[in-house]
C-alpha cells in the first residue's frame, strides 16, 4: 500500500474522530443548559411534598419541602470538592421523610486542612422540617479506584464519586436510597456552606462550547492537511 495512502486513511480516522469529539462537546453543552433551565422552572414553582417526591425516579430537579428525621447512620465525606479557590469535602446525611424514602441530603461544604486531616462535623440528630432543591446525584465523571472507603476510628466514609448503592450497602440500609439527594436551602439554620448551584464542581456550558470549537478546528485541519497531501503536484 502507497505510503500516501496510509497516511490519508488515518488523516480521515483522525478527523472522525475529531468531528465526533466536537459533537460530543455539544452535546454536553446542550445537557447542562437544559439542566441549568430545568433547575431554574423548579425553584420558581410552589414546593412539592418531599415524601412524594423522594419516591419519584425523575431526573428533572424538583422544589421541594417536608418533614422527617435523621438517619442514624455514619456520616459521608464527598472528596475533591471545590468551593472558589479552597479545596473541601461535602456532608452527606441520611433523611427519611414522613411516609417516603430515605435519601442523602447535601449537608453543604467544610475545608480541608493542609494534612487532609477530615473535618469533625457530624449528621444532625432528630426531626427537621427539610427545604430544598431535589436533583440528581453529582457526576461521578471517570471512575477510578475505589469508590467509597470507610475511615478509620468510626469516623464515616470518604467518596469519591457518589453512588448511591454503594452507599445503601455500606449503611446497610432496609432499601435504597432514593434516587435523587436534597440540596438544601441555604436560609435554614442547618448545615455548612451551601447553595443551589447545580453545577458547582463541574465545567459551565460555555466551556463546553469552547472545547468543541477546538476539536472541529482541528478535524478541518487535519481534513486542509489531507487534501493538500493528496492534490499537490508531486516534483
Amino acid at each position: 500500500m502507497k505510503p500516501r495512502l496510509v497516511l490519508s486513511v488515518l488523516g480521515l480516522c483522525l478527523v472522525l474522530l475529531f468531528a465526533a469529539l466536537g459533537r460530543w462537546q455539544l452535546d454536553r453543552e446542550a445537557s447542562k443548559r437544559l439542566q441549568l433551565a430545568e433547575a431554574a422552572a423548579a425553584l420558581a414553582a410552589p414546593a412539592e411534598p418531599l415524601a412524594a417526591a423522594s419516591r419519584l425516579a425523575a431526573a428533572a430537579p424538583a422544589k421541594v419541602a417536608g418533614e422527617g428525621f435523621f438517619i442514624p447512620t455514619p456520616r459521608l465525606l464527598l472528596d475533591n470538592q471545590r468551593r472558589g479557590s479552597q479545596v473541601g469535602v461535602r456532608l452527606y446525611c441520611g433523611f427519611q421523610p414522613e411516609g417516603g424514602q430515605a435519601l442523602l441530603v447535601d449537608m453543604g461544604w467544610l475545608p480541608l486542612a493542609p494534612n487532609r486531616a477530615m473535618p469533625g462535623a457530624l449528621c444532625p440528630v432528630g426531626d427537621f422540617t427539610l427545604a430544598g432543591l431535589l436533583v440528581p446525584p453529582p457526576a461521578a465523571g471517570l471512575p477510578m479506584g475505589p469508590g467509597l472507603v470507610e475511615l478509620p476510628d468510626t469516623l464515616g466514609w470518604l467518596a469519591t464519586r457518589l453512588e448511591l448503592d454503594a452507599v445503601s450497602t455500606a449503611w446497610r440500609l432496609d432499601a435504597p436510597l432514593a434516587a435523587r439527594v436534597l440540596r438544601l436551602d441555604p436560609a435554614l439554620p442547618i448545615g455548612h456552606e451551601r447553595d443551589l448551584e447545580l453545577l458547582a464542581n463541574t465545567l459551565p456550558p460555555e466551556k463546553h462550547r469552547g472545547y468543541a470549537i477546538q476539536w472541529f478546528g482541528m478535524a478541518i485541519a487535519m481534513l486542509i492537511i489531507i487534501l493538500v497531501l493528496n492534490f499537490r503536484r508531486r516534483p
